[in-house]
């Protein structure tokens, strides 16, 4: 048999997964098919309620009675097959389970007013083994041979998907379209590669970048960035803090002094906090309580930017880039206290809220652990974070934008996950022994940092796979945008082109 038969004869037998949300990406499945030839199928969709696999009912174990069309209904059929054991028997299964379990837990009843019913370890792990054994048979029963994600797996079902797949020895392809790159996304063959690339095995023009220039984030606003004026208690927090206790202790609702006593607690947060925070806005819990209570101690006084410093802003969570890139990191007391075991004497580190972050991952406990840290100093959510990028000596992140900001004005970066611009000019990942010292001393050389930047824009691909981006493209062809997407995927699984990251 010749190379090109062995070829047709493998591609013809490519069965895909595609975990593809949205109603947008239906049409890059449909894509993908046309243009295949038949040697492509998309086997399974995971997705919306159109889909072979209704995503939602998977993560809030909640069955749409509107939707009856999925393939995978954990509660009502089938039985344990085995199919999941490759998993179970994995030296990272532990690791594993931590993590489905973390990306479950952003549905839980603490965080959302719709949510699923699990409520102790127990219950997450039974639902994840559950969830591994059905997923785990429906793709050796349809032999798939392709799991396909647009996006990073952090949604607890997808993550499980990813994890069995991986796990069967099938091939996966991650894709990710980063906040700062309209029209352009990554791919990597896993998880684990995100980032990673050799900037000096590609032979490519660099990119010309604006030193100091600070990115435009449309998920950031300006007025985050400054003092001005701080809130007052709003009518929608009244009323959700008053729904909350009618659901959950109804008989409170006639204990005047409970009632005025929150009241007082939720006046007092609001008048702490700029008036560009609204805590009780979308959610109340008496969590959500507590941690706005500790926000609120933080609020007063002045930074030092004199002061040697390294700056971590902290993610929001839960978000992807923490919770799937940031592996163990998605802890992430745990880069503050790893940057505390290496800095030099007399250094501080600077900490950052999120802006958008509430009580998911930030439990009293968290603040206990920070307060521990002496070197570390959670600053005013007003502080300038381009000020804050701009003196510091280092920036050390998961695979946060202020990493790439810091490397814009000359400042090197620390990175404990997967960020896209890991393997750039200035960047060091972080390992326990880092000499930050050192690590302040690094120059970092902007026309080598172009010169990378040129060599990764050369391996990522042209299309948009994320909606949020449509309108961020002047004139926008949804159609042909649809073309250029299948026609990148169908050679990533192909494998006629690279992945943009890789192991190195």
């Amino acid at each position: 048999m010749t190379v090109s038969c062995q070829l047709a004869y493998c591609w013809e037998m490519a069965r895909l997964l595609c975990d593809a949300r949205g109603a947008y990406r239906e049409d890059f499945l449909r894509e993908i098919e046309a243009q295949s030839g038949g040697d492509v199928r998309v086997v399974l969709h995971a997705g919306n309620k159109t889909a072979d696999i209704h995503a939602g009912s998977l993560t809030s174990m909640k069955r749409d009675r509107r939707y009856r069309k999925s393939k995978i209904d954990l509660m009502r059929d089938g039985e344990h097959s085995g199919g999941n054991l490759a998993l179970l028997s994995s030296p990272d299964f532990h690791e594993m389970a931590t993590m489905a379990i973390d990306h479950l837990h952003r549905m839980s009843s603490t965080y959302r007013y719709s949510a699923h019913n699990l409520r102790n370890l127990q219950d997450y792990l039974d639902y994840y083994y559950v969830l591994t054994d059905v997923i785990a048979r429906k793709l050796i029963d349809e032999e798939i041979t392709h799991v396909v994600f647009f996006m990073v797996p952090h949604l607890g079902y997808d993550t499980v998907m990813y994890q069995v797949a991986r796990a069967l020895g099938l091939k996966t392809i991650v894709m990710n379209q980063q906040s700062l790159f309209n029209d352009r996304f990554f791919s990597s063959s896993s998880i684990e590669d995100y980032g990673c690339f050799d900037p000096q095995a590609m032979q490519a023009a660099p990119l010309p970048l604006e030193k100091g220039q600070m990115p435009d984030l449309f998920f950031m606003e300006s007025s985050w960035q400054q003092k001005g004026r701080t809130g007052t208690i709003t009518p929608t927090a009244i009323i959700r803090f008053l729904s909350y206790v009618a659901r959950h202790n109804p008989a409170k609702l006639a204990d005047p002094a409970y009632l005025s006593s929150n009241l007082r607690r939720i006046r007092d947060i609001y008048g702490a906090l700029p008036a560009w925070k609204d805590p009780f806005a979308d959610f109340f819990h008496t969590n959500a309580l507590a941690y706005f209570e500790h926000l609120a101690e933080y609020e007063a006084g002045e930074v030092d930017l004199s002061q040697n410093y390294v700056y971590v802003p902290l993610h929001n969570q839960p978000e992807m880039s923490a919770s799937s890139l940031g592996w163990r990191y998605r802890d992430q007391m745990l880069i503050i206290e790893a940057v505390a075991r290496n800095l030099p004497d007399g250094w501080r580190i600077y900490v950052k809220e999120n802006p958008r972050q509430g009580a998911y991952a930030r439990g009293p406990l968290f603040f206990h652990r920070l307060n521990r840290v002496t070197q570390a100093r959670l600053v005013p959510s007003t502080t300038s974070s381009h000020a804050l990028v701009a003196n510091a000596r280092a920036v050390a992140t998961v695979a946060g934008t202020a990493g790439w900001e810091g490397l814009l004005s000359g400042v090197p970066a620390v990175t404990f996950g997967g960020a896209w611009y890991r393997s750039l000019h200035g960047v060091t990942p972080f390992y326990d022994g880092i000499d930050f010292q050192l690590i302040a001393e690094m120059s970092v050389d902007h026309g080598a940092l172009e010169s990378a930047f040129g060599a990764l824009m050369e391996r990522a691909h042209r299309g948009i796979i994320d909606q949020l981006f449509f309108d961020k493209v002047e004139r926008l062809d949804k159609v042909a945008n649809a073309k250029a997407v299948a026609s990148e995927v169908l050679g990533l699984v192909r494998e006629e082109i690279p992945t943009t990251f890789g192991a190195l």
